[in-house]
C-alpha cells in the first residue's frame, strides 16, 4: 500500500499518516459561514483538501474515508444581511429570512465549489442541526471545571489548560495575552477565556439553554459537529492556516477537556492564503472577486482548478491572468489528446509518488506534462482524473465539436485568394482580426487556413462575423 506523507502542523514535521482505522479514514475540514458568496481565497482550501480525499480514497478505497465539511449558519452576519433584507421589506420573520439566507447560499456555495471539480464531502453539518449537542458539551465543560457561566455567557477556562493550550500556534498563553487582541470584558477571569454560549436578543435567532435563550460561539460548533460524527478520535483535520489561532486552538482545547478519552485530531494540515497578481486580495484594491465572478466572466473552473494545483499547498498561492490563460491551453490540449480515450487501469505511480509526498500537486503536473509529450493519452486520463482534472463533466467548455470552424476557415481562404489577385488585404485582415478576437488561432499557410480554438476562445463572438 502507499505511504501518504504529511505535513502535521501540530509536530511541525512531515509524518507518515497511519490512520487510527484503515477501514475508515477520517477528515474533518472547517467550511464557510454562509452569509455570501464563496471568494476565491475560500476556494483554495476546498480544492488542497477535495485533493487529499481523492488521494485516501485512491489509496484506502472510496468506501473506506469519511470527510466531513462543516457549515457555519449562526453568525453576526448572517444575520445582518437577514436585517437588512427585512428592512428593505422582505417577507418573514428574521429567523425565516436567515433560514433563506443560509438555504441561498449554501446552494450557491455546493454549486461554485463542483463547477471547481470538488466532491462533495460524505457529511456536511449544519451547526443549527447540532445546538443540542453544543448545549450538552458546554454542560459537561463546566461541570469538569473547564468552563463557567457569567451574565449569560459560558466561557472557556483557558487557565485550566494552561499547560498545553498553544501547542498547536506555538506561543504560550502570556505571549498570546501580550499580542493579540482579545475582547476585554468583565465577565472574563482570563482575558484569553472564549465563548462557548451568548445571549440572543428575541429578535435575532437563539435556542434556550440553562443559561438563558442565546446561540453557540464559533468555536464550540465544530468541536461538537465532529465528535458526533467522527468520535473522540479522528485523523485529519484542516483548513487554512488563518483559522489555526484562535479557532483550531480553541478547538483543541475544548475537545480535549470534553473528552480526555481521545486524541481529538491526530494529523493537523493548513493551507497557505492566496494573493491576486501578487497583492493580497481585497476589496480596497479592488482584487476582490468571487469565484462565482470568475466563472461568469468565463473562466472555466476546470482551469481555476488547474491553477490551484500548480502551486504546494502549504506555499502562498498567487492567482494571475497569466496563470489562467496559460492553464487553460494546456488543459484544451490535453483535452484534445484524450478525446475518445479510454483512461488506463489506474494513474501513473509517479504522480500518486508525488501527491504521497505532502500533496505535491504541482510535482504530479510534472508528470502529466510528461504522459502528454510522451502521448500517453491513456495515462494522461487516469492520472489527471486523480487531481480532478479531464473529467467528462466538466469538459463541456472545451467542446468545439458543434461550432463549424471550417465554414470559417473556407471563407478566409476565400478571401485570402481573392487578395493575392486584387492586393488588397482589408478583408483579409477584418476576417483575421474577428477570429482573433474570438479566441482563433490563425494558421495560414500554401496548404491552406486552419482556424484552432485557443486560450479564451468564444464561439459566441463567431456570430456576425
Amino acid at each position: 500500500m502507499t505511504t501518504i506523507k504529511l505535513h502535521n502542523t501540530r509536530t511541525r514535521t512531515k509524518e507518515d499518516f497511519v490512520p487510527i482505522d484503515p477501514e475508515n479514514v477520517r477528515m474533518y475540514v472547517c467550511g464557510p459561514t454562509v452569509y455570501d458568496r464563496a471568494h476565491l481565497g475560500n476556494a483554495r482550501p476546498v480544492v488542497v483538501f477535495d485533493v487529499l480525499y481523492r488521494l485516501l480514497r485512491h489509496v484506502y478505497g472510496v468506501d473506506h474515508v469519511t470527510y466531513v465539511r462543516n457549515f457555519t449558519d449562526v453568525d453576526d452576519k448572517i444575520n445582518a444581511t437577514a436585517l437588512a433584507r427585512q428592512k428593505a421589506g422582505a417577507a418573514g420573520t428574521l429567523e425565516q429570512l436567515v433560514q433563506e439566507r443560509s438555504d441561498e447560499t449554501i446552494g450557491w456555495y455546493l454549486h461554485d465549489m463542483g463547477a471547481l471539480g470538488a466532491l462533495e464531502p460524505n457529511e456536511m453539518p449544519r451547526a443549527t442541526q447540532y445546538i443540542d449537542q453544543m448545549i450538552a458539551m458546554i454542560e459537561d465543560l463546566i461541570a469538569k471545571g473547564h468552563a463557567y457561566a457569567a451574565e449569560g455567557h459560558v466561557l472557556f477556562a483557558v487557565d485550566s489548560w494552561k499547560a498545553k493550550y498553544g501547542a498547536l500556534s506555538g506561543r504560550s498563553v502570556d505571549d498570546m495575552i501580550a499580542g493579540a487582541r482579545v475582547e476585554v470584558a468583565p465577565y472574563k477571569k482570563n482575558p484569553m477565556d472564549f465563548v462557548l454560549w451568548k445571549p440572543s436578543t428575541d429578535e435575532l435567532p437563539g435556542w434556550d439553554s440553562p443559561w438563558g435563550r442565546g446561540r453557540p460561539g464559533w468555536h464550540i460548533e465544530c468541536s461538537a459537529m465532529s465528535y458526533e460524527l467522527l468520535g473522540a478520535s479522528f485523523d485529519i483535520h484542516g483548513g487554512g492556516n488563518d483559522l489555526m489561532f484562535p479557532h483550531h486552538e480553541n478547538e483543541i482545547a475544548q475537545s480535549c477537556c470534553a473528552h480526555p478519552e481521545g486524541e481529538f485530531a491526530r494529523y493537523w494540515l493548513h493551507n497557505e492564503m492566496l494573493q491576486v497578481e501578487g497583492k493580497k486580495m481585497s476589496k480596497s484594491l479592488g482584487n476582490f472577486f468571487t469565484v462565482h465572478d470568475l466563472l461568469e466572466q468565463g473562466v472555466p473552473g476546470e482551469v481555476i482548478r488547474l491553477v490551484f494545483l500548480q502551486t504546494h499547498y502549504r506555499k502562498p498561492m498567487d492567482w494571475t491572468e497569466k496563470k489562467a490563460h496559460e492553464a487553460e491551453a494546456t488543459l484544451r490540449k490535453w483535452r484534445a489528446l484524450t478525446a475518445g480515450i479510454e483512461p488506463s487501469a489506474s494513474a501513473a505511480p509517479a504522480v500518486i509518488a508525488a501527491l504521497a509526498d505532502d500533496l505535491n500537486t504541482a510535482g504530479a503536473l510534472t508528470e502529466l506534462h510528461r504522459l502528454a509529450a510522451e502521448g500517453d493519452a491513456a495515462g494522461l486520463l487516469a492520472s489527471a482524473n486523480v487531481l480532478g482534472l479531464l473529467s467528462e463533466e466538466m469538459g463541456a467548455w472545451a467542446d468545439t465539436d458543434s461550432v463549424d470552424l471550417s465554414s470559417h476557415a473556407d471563407r478566409l481562404a476565400d478571401a485570402r485568394a481573392v487578395a493575392m489577385q486584387s492586393k488588397d488585404f482589408s478583408e483579409v485582415d477584418r476576417l483575421k482580426a474577428a477570429y482573433l478576437a474570438a479566441g482563433l488561432e490563425v494558421r495560414m499557410s500554401k496548404d491552406g487556413v486552419e482556424l484552432v480554438p485557443g486560450t479564451g476562445f468564444d464561439a459566441a463572438k463567431l456570430e456576425g462575423v
